[in-house]
């Protein structure tokens, strides 16, 4: 695990689409200094600032939406779950549009734009959120937690009736090279059966089988599948994008069964007014022989 704070090398840019505005964009990652955090700057709108933090969150409806003082910022999850996914601390993200644009679908021009431009580790040690009791999130058969854990594990499972989809597990490690390689490429997805109710709610007007893996009754449509259990990366994926605005990379289990971007801001939540659940420290906390004595 890393232990100072980290930013990228250089500024990169990207422009595309937004998924449910169908409006063009232009964003770019900018380097921060130590202890900036991840802040949106709205550059259409005199660089105001949107802090990714859990008390920004407006609306998690199909996508996860920041707002301060009536400026917003939507489907911010795949970003902040790339940045989260590789490390990264500080940066400013210059937005000139209300939704970052949805690219293919998934993280992946993201994390392969940061890892060519580079990381430069700062002169400041990073705080984690180490879990000492567990937190959890129950809604019916959904749930979401974290767990005591000396590494950082993530685990996910979803449970699908449509055939293409049925019954998926993922178990792994999380760092940097394992997010870009297992969790970073998977798409977002959708149905055509939601399609026209969707659209009813003013949502995907950006969306086609470019930027999201689309199912109907019979299978993929115009598609083939990164992993063969591309969807419950996905999942994983938005997880880790929500989660993140906890503001600290957690050293535990993080778990989901069944959740979705409403249960996830739920355990985000949650984590924040449970503090006796868990301690947020450096990794020199973590090393010195104190922290660990019995």
């Amino acid at each position: 695990m890393m232990k100072q704070q980290r930013t990228l090398n250089k500024k990169i840019h990207f422009k595309g689409i937004g998924l449910h505005t169908g409006y063009s964009v232009n964003l770019a990652l900018v380097p921060a200094p130590p202890d900036t955090g991840i802040r949106f700057r709205r550059t259409d709108l005199k660089n105001f600032e949107i802090e990714a933090i859990r008390s920004h969150v407006a609306k998690v409806s199909y996508a996860t939406t920041l707002m301060k003082k009536g400026v917003m910022i939507s489907t911010v999850e795949h970003l902040l779950s790339a940045l989260y996914g590789l490390d990264i601390d500080n940066l400013y993200l210059d937005i000139d549009s209300m939704e970052v644009p949805i690219l293919d679908g998934s993280g992946m021009s993201f994390t392969e734009e940061m890892r060519n431009a580079g990381v430069t580790e700062q002169d400041a040690l990073r705080k984690y959120l180490k879990v000492e009791k567990p937190i959890e999130v129950r809604q019916g058969d959904k749930v979401a937690g974290v767990y005591p854990d000396s590494t950082r594990k993530v685990t996910y499972i979803i449970d699908f009736e449509h055939k293409a989809i049925g019954h998926q597990e993922i178990h792994m490690e999380l760092n940097p090279e394992t997010y870009q390689r297992e969790i970073g490429k998977a798409r977002t997805f959708g149905f055509v059966s939601d399609v026209e109710y969707l659209k009813s709610l003013g949502l995907i007007r950006g969306g086609s089988v470019d930027n999201a893996i689309v199912l109907d009754e019979s299978g993929i449509v115009e598609n083939n599948l990164r992993y063969p259990d591309e969807f419950v990366r996905h999942k994983l994926l938005d997880l880790l994008g929500d989660i993140s605005r906890t503001g600290y990379p957690i050293i535990g289990h993080l778990c989901a069964e069944r959740a979705g971007h409403a249960i996830h801001t739920a355990l985000a939540d949650r984590i924040a007014r449970q503090t006796e659940h868990y301690r947020i420290c450096t990794m020199d906390d973590i090393e010195s022989p104190l922290a660990n004595a019995v």
